[in-house]
């Protein structure tokens, strides 16, 4: 995911290197003790984090069973990600029910720090990291248990053993043994709270389903013009190797048919390393949605404790009071301003912009803050 960042064009990242894995101060620490500081500063507080955390700890101390030591082996290689809960329900050893009971909390815990609400898919992963290690190997190995901290530029990580013990590992330093890393599904839960907001900005009055359906119905006949992204790059997406994939999503807002404000959401799911141009061909805007040939585009990413529910109210709060002046007004700001200051640090990361995105724009446009480009062209969808 991409690294936090304060509304700036120059971002930076932590650079990738040699192996490197020491034991806290020369001597494991029970898990049950204080946990270890993972920044030399003072570490921000994350709802998520601490919940990926616990349950990483608890997931450590269940791998002293052997049986299912060698049931996560055999998981964590065959796959890049593994659903805990669903691998736990295969289990029927007496320490992975507790750890099942534990976790079943935790994504209960998830769920409502992102603002998901019930019904949520669930949510903890597993994956490897370090070391690349075959399933007999790695089934005898007993590797650490990690989460990723909260803050990107945390010098170290805490990881525990299946004793309980805590252990540091280099947070700039891909560890030399193999280490399990807890972590929440980005693009489940991308997908999910983007579905909390478009239902709670619907609930407002911001590009409603009933607004949309009634003008699709008028245009069925005769099709559509949209905005389409031919190519896509961003610059760094770089990640910590304790970071997952990025999770780009983007709003597009305008005026619609109905002279109110409206949000549409866009999922790039795509969109993962630095400076890598991709193509897509993802239709961005859909131009029969909008009264004015005008919108704007602000790419942000989920990059942890984004509540979906708390961003739908904020952008209302803020939406809701722009009217229709019988003329186009750029909206990005406003969207902007809608977050707050807390928000750019490891939640809804601001990427992007591009402002005053027009039916009849094609060719390549860089964004606002000089992050992004773009290559876009027109694109009729016609109907069937």
């Amino acid at each position: 995911m991409l690294a936090g960042r304060q509304l700036r064009a120059a971002l930076t990242g932590l650079a990738l290197g040699a192996l490197t894995l020491t034991t806290l101060q020369g001597t494991a620490t029970a898990a049950t003790d204080t946990p270890v500081a993972t920044s030399t500063h003072t570490a921000r507080t994350s709802p998520v984090a601490s919940i990926e955390a616990a349950t990483a700890r608890a997931l450590a101390r269940s791998l002293a069973e052997p049986a299912w030591q060698r049931q996560m082996a055999e998981a964590a290689v065959a796959n890049k990600d593994v659903d805990l809960l669903a691998l736990t329900a295969k289990s029927g050893a007496k320490r992975v029910k507790d750890f099942r009971t534990t976790l079943a909390e935790a994504e209960a815990d998830v769920a409502e720090a992102k603002g998901l609400g019930k019904g949520a898919p669930s949510l903890l992963r597993v994956s490897l990291a370090g070391q690349k290690v075959t399933e007999s190997a790695l089934a005898t190995t007993a590797p650490l248990v990690a989460s990723a901290p909260a803050d990107d530029d945390a010098k170290t990580i805490v990881a525990y053993d299946s004793a309980g013990k805590a252990h540091e590992l280099d947070a700039a330093k891909t560890p030399d043994r193999p280490v399990y890393l807890v972590g929440v599904d980005g693009q489940k839960a991308l997908a999910a709270g983007l579905k909390v907001v478009d239902e709670e900005l619907a609930a407002k009055g911001i590009g409603t389903p009933a607004t949309d359906e009634a003008h699709a119905l008028s245009t069925a006949d005769s099709g559509f013009w949209t905005t389409r992204i031919q190519s896509i790059s961003v610059g760094d997406v770089q990640e910590p190797w304790f970071k997952g994939d990025a999770e780009i999503f983007t709003l597009v807002t305008g005026f619609g048919t109905d002279g109110k404000v409206r949000v549409d959401t866009v999922t790039m799911p795509y969109l993962d390393d630095e400076n890598t141009t991709y193509y897509p061909n993802q239709i961005l805007v859909n131009w029969s949605n909008y009264k004015y040939n005008l919108a704007d585009a602000v790419i942000m990413e989920d990059d942890g404790d984004t509540n979906y529910s708390s961003l739908a109210k904020a952008l209302a709060a803020v939406l809701l009071t722009i009217t229709d002046q019988g003329a186009y007004i750029p909206l990005v700001d406003a969207i902007i301003d809608a977050m707050p200051t807390s928000w750019w640090t490891d939640d809804p990361d601001y990427v992007d912009s591009f402002y005053t995105l027009a039916r009849e724009t094609t060719g390549t446009r860089a964004g606002a803050a000089a992050n992004a480009r773009m290559t876009v062209d027109r694109y009729y969808v016609s109907a069937l």
